[in-house]
């Protein structure tokens, strides 16, 4: 067997059956595979799942009490909208900036640690590298197919609870594939655990750096978020900004979760593809939505994994692009990939010679 083959956890319910078709598992299933690996009691080795849904239910509150506020005001529409851009948007496109383009495609190399330490934390962290990266590799060979961390003829809740049922790295690998494993992560900046400390804690990453990591950034953006609503923007004031900014966390950080499900057609395969899905290698489909607030134009992304852009249309505004432009210009990104030109020469200059063919057709048919 190939390392990728075996590289995560396997849930409970397995991937594949004896003959190598995909197991849907029943929700049922799936939540008490949730549940046993939050489970820190049961597995000391289960913090890394349980920090992930606990960064989640400490941001909650802050969307519930935003949503008490509740009334046809400008002051409530003001905190909504802060929430709204804050959340789907400057998350939403860091999150494609350095979880998906950097650190697992490496679209883009950054001028030196303290440039790459600027675009990881560029916002509050919800997310840890490890859990993101390794799974993605996954997720790119074996797109829909089963061993998708996140594939999405498993259903919503297959997708949804990945990061906790389907994300994690295997923990019983030997010293080899461990190292080859953990080679993945060696560019993000985190420090790698020993095989000695991945077998006592069950990852690649220790407990003690990503716990430090979100105390010290958790505190540094809360800090920003009060003096700017006090100082810059006074008729919010600092604690209606931190609600707002924390709400709007809590939304992406549930909204991603559901990401790869939609953007992969909800599993319904070829039937979800628009004419300018021009990847039919995979069921990944271009969304207009995550496109326009995150740069997530899915399709073009699997046909370019390495590319620093994947709105390759005049359309398809990409965000986290234009941040990595943004970062070129200032000297902190020093290289980066951009497909865009063989996009419309190999891909979208032929369809459009074709479906010009077919128009032309039509139109003499008629």
């Amino acid at each position: 067997m190939r390392l990728n083959d075996y590289i995560l956890e396997t849930p409970s319910y397995g991937w594949a059956d004896e003959n190598g078709n995909f197991i849907k598992p029943t929700f049922s299933q799936i939540f008490n595979e949730f549940l046993s690996r939050i489970n820190i009691f049961k597995d000391s080795k289960n913090w890394l799942p349980f920090l992930g849904w606990f960064w989640v239910l400490c941001l909650l509150p802050f969307f519930l009490i935003l949503m008490s506020k509740f009334s046809l005001t400008w002051d409530f529409f003001k905190l909504v909208l802060i929430g709204f851009v804050y959340g789907m948007i400057i998350m939403g496109s860091h999150g494609t900036f350095w979880y998906h383009r950097y650190c697992t495609h490496s679209a883009f190399t950054f001028k030196n640690a303290f440039w790459r330490f600027i675009g990881q934390h560029l916002v509050i962290k919800v997310v840890p590298e490890e859990v993101y990266v390794l799974s993605h590799h996954i997720h790119h060979e074996k797109s829909d197919k089963p061993g998708d961390p996140y594939n999405a003829f498993g259903g919503f809740f297959y997708c949804f609870f990945a990061d906790t049922n389907h994300q994690l790295i295997n923990r019983n690998l030997n010293e080899e594939d461990y190292k080859q494993a953990s080679k993945l992560m060696n560019h993000t900046g985190c420090p790698i655990n020993s095989y000695e400390e991945y077998k006592k804690y069950g990852s690649v990453v220790s407990p003690s750096y990503i716990l430090i990591s979100w105390v010290l950034n958790w505190s540094f953006w809360i800090a920003v978020f009060y003096l700017f609503g006090e100082f810059v923007m006074t008729s919010v004031g600092g604690w209606n900004m931190i609600l707002a900014c924390l709400a709007g966390t809590f939304v992406w950080a549930v909204g991603i979760r559901t990401f790869n499900y939609e953007g992969h057609g909800k599993g319904k395969g070829e039937n979800a593809w628009s004419e300018l899905d021009l990847n039919r290698k995979d069921y990944s489909i271009n969304q207009i939505w995550p496109g326009f607030v995150a740069g997530e134009w899915h399709n073009n992304h699997h046909l370019y994994p390495t590319s620093s852009r994947s709105g390759f249309l005049n359309y398809q505004i990409d965000l986290p692009y234009y941040l990595v432009r943004l970062f070129s210009a200032i000297g902190g990104v020093v290289e980066y990939k951009d497909y865009k030109n063989h996009f419309i020469e190999n891909y979208y200059k032929p369809f459009m010679e074709t479906h010009k063919y077919k128009n032309d057709i039509s139109q003499k048919a008629e």
